[in-house]
């Protein structure tokens, strides 16, 4: 495994929800990372952002690492859950805090 392999990983076992997106939660720098920076911080869930930009091997090795062609991606106990499009229809179908509920994560009730 390389050494952004490697990084990848870590990221994503020693956090509980990981977002690999294009700027930061603060500054989205595309419009589907702020959707699901949007979707995540309604339902107040706490996670972990790691900025594509700011490093292309990242930005190659995390599309090699989930076999998915496109930025943003989350992860939740180290698994991949999809981008921008599945995470939204999970999220309003009610599966996505139901999953996370599942995995043990805390969010915010639905008011």
């Amino acid at each position: 495994m390389s050494g952004i392999h490697e990084f990848i990983d870590n990221e994503i076992k020693s956090n509980d929800v990981v977002l690999f997106m294009k700027g930061t939660p603060q500054f989205p720098q595309c419009g589907f990372s702020g959707q699901v920076v949007q979707i995540l911080d309604y339902i107040g869930v706490d996670y972990k952002s790691v900025n594509v930009l700011a490093d292309s091997e990242i930005r190659q090795g995390i599309k090699e690492y989930s076999s998915w062609p496109t930025i943003p991606q989350l992860y939740i106990k180290g698994e991949f859950v999809g981008g921008c499009d599945i995470v939204r229809e999970m999220f309003q179908a009610g599966e996505l805090q139901q999953h996370l509920q599942e995995s043990g994560i805390a969010v915010r009730a639905a008011s």
